[in-house]
């Protein structure tokens, strides 16, 4: 929310083949005889050598509720932006600020992920990670001033940052052979929590009469009950921690450099400006629908019908992605829903406002689509730990000005004309930078001048 995908496996094999079949992005061979271990289904016999059999389905109902916990700490908030800004007395360039901590916290704290990963394992970063969350959900509720509820946000967010980062490459480690459907899975999970979190915040608010502090405090509970299953699992994974540190060292000293390549800096951009627009959506856009005379409540259900446009759509794209030699179709109809969106805001935002909801939750797809075709233009298991990494950091703090803007455009003008304009403005450069990110190329094969040097034949189809 948001790592790190691949192509299906058992669909693209890229030549020539990597020499170490640890780096491989093809499917593992099946290990036979003496070389055969049982686990889990789904996971490949190296991925749970020496861990216990209930390892890996623990681990799947862990990944989802932890992917179900990714964006409800900001949709909620956006859902009751209005209450939380007339409760701590901020201004519309603060709630700018306010919106921009996310991707802030994202930035920070993902770089900072794989470094923490090695040191102490994976479950065990992501377990501190769901702590991280449920503390900020917590003490987010009883913050007295500004200044303290951005701070517990951000603890939330330093949270949602390092799992964020690393489930992917959990998905990776512990399903080799499963990315892709694993990676929908994660996916369809956080679209789930997003949506839900802007669809019940208000309704929730007021069954339960305790205004907004109780609505964004109800969240907590859910991030507590996704805290329990990493427990034991950051337990078991102990012992391959060391093993895991020894490989992804080596993996970090192999692997190409992010600053040479023009296709890694395209994917960051792109990422940052789909990352743009989805926190201007999250944080603003019940705020544009109330303004034009939509209840609360409606408003609420017009975000989650945006935010769930993502359970079944990132399921399909990173499927459908990873079977194009090139990506850029799907970056120009994602990029026309978007305008389309941006356009009925302007002209009519509450006469056709489940549309725009519906246009721009297609448009949002550009998320796992971002996130597929990292995994696409990395040729090496080294290339792609980096790629994502750089990708998502660089991407984050691209779009940290965006939500800003926004808030002090409507701060000075009282009205949405403006601001939507600059939306549908940065929806351009998205497209074109989108469509250089879908080319089919990797960054193994890019120079120090960006050229290419050594194989560059295409994926081929089976």
């Amino acid at each position: 929310m948001d790592g790190m995908s691949q192509h299906e496996t058992s669909a693209i094999r890229r030549e020539p083949a990597p020499q170490n079949p640890e780096e491989a992005p093809g499917p593992r061979r099946q290990a036979t005889g003496a070389d055969a271990r049982p686990g889990p289904a789904g996971a490949g016999p190296a991925a749970t050598s020496g861990l216990p059999r209930w390892f890996t389905p623990v681990l799947t109902v862990a990944i989802v509720l932890a992917a179900l916990n990714l964006r409800p700490a900001v949709t909620s908030l956006g859902a009751l932006m209005e209450e939380t800004r007339d409760g701590l007395g901020m201004s519309g360039t603060v709630a700018g600020v306010l919106t921009s901590v996310p991707p802030l916290c994202f930035a920070v704290f993902g770089i900072a992920a794989p470094r923490l990963a090695r040191r102490f394992g994976l479950a065990a970063v992501v377990c501190a990670g769901m702590a991280a969350i449920t503390a900020g959900l917590v003490l987010r509720p009883f913050a007295g001033n500004t200044a303290a509820f951005l701070a517990a946000s951000a603890l939330s967010l330093a949270g949602i940052a390092l799992t964020n980062v690393l489930l992917p490459v959990i998905i990776k480690r512990w399903y080799p052979d499963r990315i892709g459907s694993m990676t929908g899975l994660y996916s369809m999970a956080m679209a789930i929590g997003t949506s839900l979190a802007a669809a019940v915040t208000v309704p929730m608010t007021d069954a339960v009469g305790g205004g907004w502090r109780v609505g964004l405090g109800l969240w907590a509970i859910v991030a507590i009950i996704a805290v329990v299953p990493w427990l034991p699992l950051a337990r078991a994974a102990r012992g391959t921690a060391a093993a895991d540190r020894g490989k992804t060292d080596a993996m970090a000293a192999a692997g190409p450099s992010m600053l040479r390549s023009r296709t890694a800096w395209a994917l960051a951009c792109y990422f940052g400006f789909q990352a743009t627009a989805a926190y201007i959506t999250m944080g603003w856009m019940p705020q544009i629908f109330r303004d034009a005379g939509v209840s609360a409540g409606q408003a609420g259900l017009l975000l989650a019908v945006t935010m769930f446009m993502g359970v079944p759509l990132a399921f399909v794209i990173p499927r459908v992605a990873s079977r194009m030699p090139n990506q850029g179709p799907i970056v120009v109809l994602l990029g026309a829903f978007g305008l389309a969106g941006y356009a009925g805001l302007y002209f009519a935002p509450a006469g056709g406002a489940w549309a725009w909801a519906l246009l721009l939750g297609i448009s949002n797809c550009a998320f796992p689509l971002a996130i597929t075709m990292i995994g696409l233009r990395a040729r090496s298991a080294a290339g792609i730990v980096k790629l994502s990494a750089f990708a998502q950091s660089t991407g984050y703090l691209i779009s940290i000005p965006g939500p800003l803007l926004i808030g002090v455009l409507y701060q000075k003008t009282d009205d949405w004309g403006l601001p939507i304009a600059l939306m549908a403005a940065l929806m351009v450069p998205q497209i074109l930078i989108g469509v250089a990110a879908g080319r089919n190329r990797q960054i193994e094969d890019e120079g120090p001048d960006g050229a290419s040097y050594g194989s560059t034949k295409p994926a081929r189809i089976a």
